[in-house]
């Protein structure tokens, strides 16, 4: 009999779906689906440059998570009701039980952050749209709450209206401007503070580190 091995400590939070062109041929439902064979109970979604399977991923685990949210619902009824301490204990054990059925989705995108920033002529914010600034380093970009969640979502838009060059870029004047509620991660080799230990360059991936 084969065992699964289990990973309930573990989540992914750098992920690429089918929503990354070239980069990713997972489905969503196809990931969700495995991370529950596998006992994980979360996940991020970091697809390259763009948030599109945002919707998707929330709308299947969102109705995963239904039938544990109804149960849960239920039990908390019947918790209220009760009035023998012994049962309540069994109750609020069931609780927990139920809580930790649910799936966990986290929001995110693996940004390109453009080597060159500057401000337009009136002072406006634009992400520098010349060639000096290639394709963009890769970063990772996670939601920690709500509010990093709608900055997430301005982010990634200014990337595709202002700072479109071959793929849509962001700037550390962006990041600065709606930090709030943003975890940020190193990322792959194209990242800013991988790419300066890979160069040898110890100090300026410390240099970068500290900034983010």
């Amino acid at each position: 009999m084969t065992k699964i091995f289990t990973m309930t400590q573990f989540t992914h939070l750098h992920v690429h779906t089918y929503y990354s062109v070239l980069d990713g041929m997972s489905t969503i439902k196809g990931l969700v689906s495995r991370c529950n064979e596998l006992g994980m109970k979360s996940m991020a979604i970091t697809d390259h440059g763009n948030m599109f399977g945002i919707k998707e991923f929330f709308d299947t685990v969102d109705k995963q998570n239904g039938a544990v949210f109804g149960e849960i619902k239920d039990l908390e009824k019947a918790l209220k009701e009760e009035t023998d301490p012994e049962k309540q204990s069994e109750i609020q054990s069931q609780i927990a039980e139920a809580k930790n059925k649910l799936f966990k989705p986290i929001f995110g995108c693996e940004a390109y952050v453009a080597k060159v920033t500057k401000s337009n002529p009136t002072g406006d914010h634009t992400v520098c749209t010349g060639k000096e600034n290639g394709f963009g380093n890769h970063l990772v970009l996670l939601a920690k709450n709500e509010v990093g969640y709608h900055n997430l979502c301005k982010i990634i838009s200014a990337a595709w209206m202002e700072g479109y060059h071959y793929r849509p870029r962001i700037d550390h004047q962006l990041l600065e401007k709606y930090h709030e509620g943003i975890i940020v991660c190193s990322a792959c080799l194209a990242g800013e503070v991988p790419k300066a230990i890979y160069n040898g360059d110890y100090e300026k991936a410390k240099e970068i580190a500290l900034w983010y």
